[in-house]
């Protein structure tokens, strides 16, 4: 986890805490994720859909971390995701199959949706709780996956669902399910939440988590983490790259202490000295 051995020698960090492969207990969840993951946990012994909408870098990929997380801990929760939401009919049959251990043949739509749907209520029956499916970039699912996946998640005339899906993506998903032909899906959905930018405060919690998650809790003063808080325009990615920056500049540099003037100094654009007039 550590990309440099500098990182423990100079700063005693046990791993880099600004980029996106941190230790799961090291990950901050904000209230708005934290809301989101709660609402998933107490709808999912009654299954159906739930999306959580939000711009690049506002805690999504959080947000699914930690559900998967905490789902996978529960006693008989078979946990999947979707990793090409870009797919054909085809593949995305192909794909479930692979995810949930059915061989399905994609070019066999009636054969691979029995089998599927076998599959889910079998485990449904048996356990009790209902499988769970996760699709991050979901707006990139074409119409026709998205109504196939509702016919596929319920049966006797949607008296009885059969799966937990969880959809994920930017504003084009709210888009794209209110069109007219995927309006039966939206009107499905149990859960809308929506990540809106991070206050000041919340970022400011964030680094303060992340940086005594990694073993060193002084690792940025107050003034700085202000500073990087104040300059991140909301977003949790570019505060995290800022951070990074800091870090492995005072790494180059050998410091053994990082401060707002190393901030200011690397986000000041410098400016090229004036050429001097040529002699006649």
């Amino acid at each position: 986890m550590i990309h440099s051995p500098k990182l423990q020698a100079i700063f005693g960090l046990k791993f880099n805490p600004f980029l996106p492969e941190v230790p799961d207990d090291a990950l901050y969840a904000p209230a708005g994720v934290e809301h989101f993951v709660a609402r998933c946990e107490s709808y999912l012994p009654e299954g159906g859909f739930v999306m959580l909408t939000g711009a690049p870098g506002q805690g999504k990929s959080v947000a699914l971390r930690l559900l998967e997380t905490r789902l996978s801990r529960l006693r008989d929760v078979l946990v999947r995701s979707l990793t090409y939401p870009k797919c054909r009919l085809g593949d995305f049959y192909r794909e479930l199959g692979e995810a949930f251990g059915i061989p399905l043949n994609g070019n066999n739509r009636w054969g691979a949706f029995k089998a599927m749907r076998e599959k889910w209520q079998a485990h449904l029956e048996t356990t009790h709780m209902r499988p769970v499916l996760i699709i991050d970039e979901a707006q990139d699912l074409l119409p026709q996956v998205l109504g196939e996946l509702r016919l596929l998640a319920s049966r006797h005339f949607d008296s009885q669902t059969l799966l937990f899906v969880v959809l994920v993506g930017d504003a084009q998903l709210i888009e794209k399910l209110r069109t007219p032909e995927l309006l039966p899906l939206e009107s499905r959905l149990r859960v809308r939440a929506r990540l809106d930018l991070a206050s000041v405060a919340d970022l400011s919690a964030c680094l303060r988590h992340v940086v005594d998650a990694a073993g060193n809790a002084q690792l940025f003063p107050p003034p700085l983490i202000a500073a990087l808080a104040e300059h991140s325009a909301g977003n949790y990615r570019t505060m995290m790259s800022l951070a990074n920056d800091l870090l492995h500049a005072a790494v180059d540099r050998d410091l053994r202490k990082i401060d707002e003037k190393l901030f200011f100094e690397l986000a000041t654009p410098r400016t090229a000295p004036a050429s001097k007039p040529r002699r006649r």
